[in-house]
């Protein structure tokens, strides 16, 4: 077994055991090693009378020592690697996502406020890392509105027709084919469209709303004819929908499989990493885990890695 692992990031907690459960089978859907990391947030070398000499060893950690007894007996469980580091668990896992295929935490860990739908850390790892990043909800978050037209396996996508994200799409699709899933591709269009004019100035016509929807659709399937070519045997819907983004996504995800959102693209004069409105909206509400995917490196970034 062979290729980047996935990470899943444990502390001991109900949220990141059933993160773990996720993680086991994605390794095993990708035949990749699966990585179990526990960060001890109280690093001994924080402490002004200790010397510590090389990372915490994995052997002896309870935390990892539960998983441990969780994945022996596990027929389904891939080749497992455990890992104990010491640090800020929302710095040191974005760094760990450079040589990962995923970096899968639960949306809560152990500390922090109980009344928050979203931790620190697993905002931190969806902002910053280099790989995407999936979070798994817990399982009593309610969205509503109605379930989906059919059942069976599906995967959600996000799709901006204005600004499209290749690697969303992609792992849209490589999941949705691992899944044996149909890809449901959420096109959303601002509507009503507010128009606003100095005095004096003649009003343009108005919009025609089947017409605008006609448009986000055809452009949507535009962007997918690549990603069908690479999975043919994936089936993907477009809905074109009207109104906001993040509502339509949440209210996709019930009892989808995983929503895939790009996290933010880089702009000219906000360089540094950002999470996007719709992005937050979706992790903090949605009922199914949420892969959150990075921008693809722009040509200048890589010209700069040489």
């Amino acid at each position: 077994m062979s290729g980047a692992p996935v990470i899943a990031a444990v502390d001991g907690s109900e949220d990141s055991l059933r993160a773990l459960d996720w993680a086991v089978d994605a390794a095993r859907r990708r035949t990749v090693p699966l990585r179990v990391l526990h960060v001890r947030q109280y690093a001994a070398w924080g402490q002004a009378d200790v010397l510590v000499a090389g990372p915490p060893d994995a052997q002896g950690d309870p935390v990892l020592d539960e998983v441990r007894a969780l994945l022996r007996d596990r027929a389904d469980a891939p080749a497992v690697e455990y890992v104990a580091l010491e640090g800020v668990p929302g710095a040191v896992l974005p760094e760990l996502g450079a040589d990962a295929e995923l970096v899968v935490l639960g949306s809560r860990g152990r500390g922090g406020f109980a009344s928050l739908l979203l931790g620190s850390n697993s905002l931190a790892a969806a902002r910053d890392s280099e790989c995407p990043v999936v979070v798994v909800p817990r399982p009593d978050r309610e969205v509503h509105g109605d379930g989906p037209a059919e059942p069976g396996p599906r995967v959600v996508v996000g799709l901006h027709v204005d600004s499209p994200d290749d690697a969303t799409l992609g792992l849209a699709f490589t999941e949705a084919a691992l899944r044996g899933a149909r890809v449901e591709v959420i096109a959303a269009y601002p509507w009503p469209v507010q128009t606003w004019t100095a005095p004096g100035q003649m009003l343009p016509p108005p919009l025609d709303q089947t017409a605008v929807e006609t448009e986000t659709r055809l452009l949507a399937e535009g962007f997918l004819a690549p990603h069908h070519e690479r999975h043919p045997e994936v089936r993907a819907d477009v809905a074109a929908l009207p109104g906001d983004a993040a509502g339509q996504l949440v209210a996709a995800s019930r009892e989808a499989d995983l929503v895939v959102v790009a996290r933010h693209r880089r702009r000219l004069l906000a360089p540094a990493r950002m999470m996007g409105s719709v992005t937050q909206a979706v992790l903090l509400h949605a009922a199914s885990p949420v892969a959150v995917v990075p921008p693809a490196p722009s040509a200048e970034d890589q010209e700069s890695a040489r």
